[in-house]
């Protein structure tokens, strides 16, 4: 690994985004410890109600503290580390009291929800990849979905001379081999759950009596009424029995056969397994299930369709339509639980195989959309769902979409597609209080400092991130409330952790999608002395340019007193390489390093300017670190 120890100039003055970074990391480090004295026991289990019903609500308990490790990645504190792992040991087991949690995964659910509770495994990878249980997990939870341990999941089999042959049981496996397909949108460690009963969806009922109901053909009472965001729709009441019997019903006959869009977020399972094995097999499975997702899109004409019946057929089981599947085109999100896990899926190809040609599939569709779109007042108006009436939902694109698409394409083309959105231009240079639950409302106005048109940035969401762990400890040290009162989301809504800043500011890059994608930035960094992943203490990173094949960082290290050491790491698993180094302060020296690691060695007082060329996905990823964890 190529060393390079910057000459010294003399002491610098240190910015005040640096200042700003660095207080940040601590206060949310001093927070953390008091967030979780107030809401658990003694186990590390919730202070909350003895029972819980229902298939949902274990993703919101991993929710509450799913960022812990990827804080510690970044340089918050060894104790947060230790409890991270301490408190999803906790959650598992009260779910699995509750009986939502099977062999330490959901026992069924869907991927939107699946997605937002496994980003807590996917950075243990990050913090610590030689945790030999976090590996063996790794395997056991890709083999929910590659029919490894069906003997394991249903123990009638472990006895049974069949067993090598019920492999591919289509009442027990997730997946179809042959047609390349899960076999139901709720599926997890029991395999698909092709009936739904009235428990499993008991704590879904009052909330989806404020959406638009899930097929229009029903013979049950509705009312057009608004929709959360405005939007009029004909409602039906869940929470009428037998208004309710008959969606369920409906569901389990048209729906719960079918694979849906939304199930290619397990690509990131998948790929969590590779990542730490490097074995073939996940990889192949990834790319056989994006490519046959593809190939149904071309078959559709361009549009995704969003369910495929028990024969691999396009409406199989809905008398022809391709639309009206579980969490599809007609349900109340609509286009983002189509585009998402589209987006997700294709990332997560692009990392495996350096071929950006995976981005064409959200690409596409996104383009797709834009072509039925329509103009009024000069904004373009896109539709983000399909009834039997046709396309309907017209509204503004969410820029995020194409984001994450340019992030990983660097491509010209996805640059000027971004900006005909006017977010863009007015909204998305604002810094807005809140985070949001997937932490990630704040793309807009870093893509602007990026694109040189929000010089505060840095400055603007450090305050901010600052002042919302403040308002939040204020929410905890007031909260008098009844534990058994509290709502199953009450714990994320005040957790002072958030990683946004941190992530666009010093590793280059975007927030994961919230439902379940992984990772996807510049660098990372490593603390050589304390021989630990994230930002060595004292040392404030900012990323402020990128480029298809370079970014320019700026590196401080605000202690008078201490030298400091680290390492560099070409993007999030070593999927990249750094080409050579440019001291744009120092003459532009440049130094040359091919490697996707590189050390370096920062003066007490010391800031550089550096830009890092790059060689982009042409390493094979991996969780492995550059240290002896």
């Amino acid at each position: 690994m190529k060393t390079i120890e910057f000459a010294d100039k003399g002491p610098s003055e240190i910015p005040d985004w640096a200042i700003r970074q660095r207080y940040l990391i601590d206060t949310m480090n001093q927070a953390a410890p008091i967030y979780q004295q107030r809401y658990t026991n003694d186990d590390g289990t919730f202070v909350w109600r003895e029972n819980w019903p229902g298939m949902d609500g274990s993703d919101d308990g991993y929710e509450s503290y799913h960022n812990w490790p990827l804080f510690y990645a970044l340089g918050g504190s060894e104790h947060v580390h230790e409890q991270s792992r301490f408190l999803w040991n906790s959650v598992t087991k009260q779910f699995t009291d509750y009986g939502q949690i099977y062999r330490e995964f959901d026992g069924y659910y869907d991927w939107m929800h699946h997605g937002e509770s496994s980003l807590y495994i996917y950075y243990f990878g990050l913090a610590n990849p030689s945790v030999n249980r976090d590996r063996a997990r790794a395997i056991r939870f890709a083999g929910f979905y590659m029919n490894e341990n069906l003997a394991l999941s249903h123990p009638e089999l472990s006895h049974s001379v069949e067993n090598k042959k019920n492999l591919n049981h289509p009442t027990l496996s997730n997946w179809d081999p042959a047609k390349k397909m899960i076999r139901s949108p709720i599926n997890g460690s029991k395999g698909p759950r092709f009936i739904n009963t009235k428990e499993d969806w008991c704590t879904h009922r009052w909330i989806l009596s404020k959406y638009i109901t899930p097929y229009q053909d029903l013979d049950i009472p509705t009312t057009l009424l608004p929709m959360p965001d405005g939007e009029m729709v004909y409602k039906a009441d869940w929470n009428n029995d037998k208004v309710f019997e008959t969606i369920l019903e409906a569901l389990n006959q048209r729906t719960m056969m079918c694979d849906v869009p939304l199930n290619l977020t397990a690509t990131s399972l998948i790929t969590n397994a590779y990542l730490y094995t490097n074995e073939s097999k996940y990889k192949s499975w990834v790319l056989d299930y994006v490519e046959a997702w593809s190939d149904k899109i071309k078959l559709n004409g361009g549009i995704c369709p969003d369910n495929i019946g028990p024969n691999g057929i396009i409406g199989e089981t809905m008398n022809g339509k391709w639309w009206g599947g579980y969490y599809g085109w007609r349900w109340p999100h609509g286009l983002n639980t189509i585009i998402e896990p589209l987006t997700i899926a294709a990332m997560n190809a692009v990392l495996l195989t350096g071929d950006y040609n995976y981005l064409d599939i959200p690409r596409g569709q996104l383009l797709k959309l834009m072509d039925l779109g329509r103009t009024e007042n000069g904004q373009l108006l896109v539709p983000h769902r399909y009834t039997d009436e046709g396309w309907t939902s017209f509204k503004p694109l969410s820029p995020k979409h194409i984001a994450h698409i340019w992030y990983m394409s660097m491509n010209q083309k996805d640059y000027e597609l971004m900006n005909q959105f006017p977010d863009s231009k007015s909204t998305w240079h604002q810094v807005q209080p809140g985070r949001g639950k997937g932490d990630d409302i704040h793309f807009g106005p870093w893509f602007c400092y990026i694109d040189k048109r929000n010089p505060n940035y840095p400055n603007l969401i450090l305050q901010e991130q600052l002042s919302e762990v403040f308002r939040r400890m204020e929410k905890i040290r007031n909260d008098t409330g009844d534990p058994e009162e509290w709502d199953v989301h009450h714990w994320q809504n005040v957790n002072p952790i958030h990683t946004e800043g941190l992530l666009q500011l010093t590793c280059g890059g975007p927030q994961v999608i919230y439902h379940g994608g992984l990772l996807h930035v510049r660098l990372r960094f490593f603390d050589l002395t304390q021989n630990r992943p994230g930002l060595p203490y004292d040392v404030a990173a900012l990323v402020s340019e990128l480029e298809s094949s370079s970014t320019t960082l700026e590196l401080v290290n605000t202690s008078s007193v201490v030298e400091k050491t680290l390492i560099m790491q070409a993007g999030a698993f070593g999927e990249h390489k750094f080409t050579d180094i440019q001291d744009l302060d120092l003459s532009n020296n440049t130094y040359s390093v091919n490697s996707k690691e590189v050390k370096i060695i920062l003066k007490p007082g010391r800031t550089v300017r550096l830009k890092l060329g790059y060689k982009r996905y042409c390493n094979n990823p991996s969780y492995d670190q550059p240290l002896n964890c």
